[in-house]
């Protein structure tokens, strides 16, 4: 069973910046795409970033494309989110993801392995 593990999240003020790391247990997912979702109390989980097995293609929840910014080192297979000038509303637990796909999906059933989560919060 492959274990991914994000790490870096906390608290901090409103326009501040935070990143984001995941690892995997062992080195699996080289040949996946990678997501991050996001949590927030009493809301479904939501897709907010992906990146494709060789880093060539990135997708975006709106809300954070010009703020936030994926990316991944395929050769520790660690996967990133820069999270810049962060708002309130960004305020969640955040998950990372390795999917069963090349490409990244926003749907997390095309995720096969799952993080704990790390919890992001953004004070006014």
């Amino acid at each position: 069973q492959v274990q991914v593990t994000e790490s870096g999240g906390g608290s901090v003020q409103a326009g501040s910046s935070l990143r984001l790391s995941c690892t995997a247990s062992r080195r699996t997912g080289t040949n996946n795409a990678m997501g991050w979702f996001r949590q927030a109390p009493g809301r479904e989980r939501e897709f907010v970033a992906g990146i494709s097995w060789n880093g060539g293609t990135t997708n975006y929840l709106d809300s954070v494309k010009d703020r936030f910014t994926i990316s991944r080192d395929r050769s520790s297979g660690t996967a990133y989110l820069q999270m810049n000038s962060l708002k309130p509303e960004d305020t969640a637990v955040y998950y990372c993801a390795i999917s069963r796909l090349a490409v990244p999906s926003t749907t997390p059933d095309s995720y096969r392995y799952w993080g704990q989560g790390t919890q992001v919060t953004v004070a006014s």
